[in-house]
């Protein structure tokens, strides 16, 4: 089995170490040999602290595209070696992450020149699909993907969820075509992260008594990181910290809010790397993700629950319909509402046995999304095949 990504990427990388450990696979990376991506959304050059190339089988193909970094442009990948590795791969099975690149397409051509089933894993949720303005260019969009690409070019589908699996039911893809593939992070290692929080609270000069909301990802636009603050300062609890973990374009927007409303108790920490992210989420008491279309899921909720916390998430996260229990592990609020946002806020912060009661049922819940489920799935449909 091959699988075709665009860089090595920190949540992918253990699921790869997972298939690797139950069936033959090569990874084959786009980006040439570089595993470090300029983000523009952090607004930095990253490089993860965790090993990403360990434990699986891998190589770099020669990457003839003039960008500099893998931001899901077009011709970020244009690699052309991709031809003469699937004329001679004895592989039957090809993985492909989505249809953003240039590359991807000389995937979908050369698997079928040359006789290999294709395996689709994409994210994109039907719930966002129907909050896109309708357009000629969406329509043909569709068109294309329903009756020829689904039809014709793909041969099985990995949903990560039930948005995911919508998307491609409605695009005309049968139930037996379809894996599940649920969108996880590497539990085992985030669950051992946990701590006690109390020397992270120092460092940040927290009182041990303060409730603590999280909010961890980039600073930009689709995350909707203003809408949060906004609720916070609607709160208006002095026994509560608004913690910002991450960077982005919008910090200083962030910062003026404040400045100006005067809010009290609102930490931007920066950049926090893979190593260090365990202490952060374990000092917190609830986590948030506001995003918009866009967050085709947003995995930071996994990671969040994997620290049994309480999770409030907006209603257009691919996420929000999978891992969100209404009242049991949290909320679900309606994207934009910030009086919405700041009632869930309220209801968890002022309950302590809540807040208890639903990190557990985080617990409980994210081991149903695991690299684990989505191997054993992968490996019995290719014995099946």
């Amino acid at each position: 089995m091959l699988f075709f990504l665009s860089h090595p990427i920190q949540y992918v990388s253990p699921l790869l170490r997972e298939l690797s450990a139950n069936t033959k696979l090569k990874v084959y990376y786009y980006s040439g040999q570089t595993a470090v991506n300029d983000d523009k959304g952090f607004g930095q050059q990253v490089s993860w602290d965790i090993p990403l190339l360990d434990g699986y089988s891998y190589e770099f193909l020669k990457n003839d595209s003039s960008s500099k970094g893998m931001n899901t442009r077009f011709l970020d990948a244009i690699n052309w070696s991709i031809f003469k590795l699937l004329r001679q791969s004895d592989d039957k099975v090809v993985i492909i992450n989505g249809w953003a690149y240039l590359s991807d397409w000389f995937v979908f051509l050369a698997a079928k020149l040359h006789g290999k089933k294709i395996w689709m894993r994409a994210e994109m949720p039907w719930n966002q699909e129907e909050l896109k303005p309708h357009s000629f260019k969406k329509s043909i969009k569709f068109l294309l993907f329903k009756y020829v690409i689904f039809k014709y070019i793909v041969d099985k589908c990995l949903y990560i969820g039930s948005q995911n699996k919508k998307y491609y039911l409605m695009h005309g893809v049968k139930e037996p075509r379809l894996i599940f593939a649920p969108y996880a992070v590497d539990n085992l290692r985030f669950q051992s992260l946990k701590m006690d929080g109390s020397n992270a609270r120092q460092k940040w000069c927290i009182d041990k008594k303060q409730i603590i909301i999280l909010y961890s990802g980039k600073l930009i636009v689709k995350k909707r990181p203003l809408d949060l603050l906004k609720a916070f300062h609607q709160l208006n609890n002095a026994n509560t910290v608004l913690f910002y973990m991450g960077d982005g374009p919008l910090r200083n927007e962030l910062e003026s809010y404040i400045s100006q409303h005067n809010v009290k108790n609102v930490i931007i920490s920066g950049f926090i790397n893979q190593s260090e992210i365990g202490t952060i989420y374990s000092m917190a008491d609830l986590f948030v993700m506001c995003s918009g279309i866009g967050e085709t899921w947003g995995l930071s909720v996994n990671e969040a629950m994997n620290f049994s916390l309480p999770v409030i998430v907006s209603s257009t996260c691919g996420s929000s319909f999978d891992l969100v229990q209404n009242g049991v592990n949290g909320y679900v609020f309606r994207e934009g509402d910030i009086d919405a946002l700041a009632d869930s806020l309220q209801s968890i912060v002022n309950d302590t046995m809540l807040r208890e009661k639903m990190g557990e049922a985080s617990k409980e819940k994210i081991n149903q999304f695991s690299h684990q489920i989505t191997s054993q799935n992968i490996k019995a449909f290719l014995n099946s095949s």
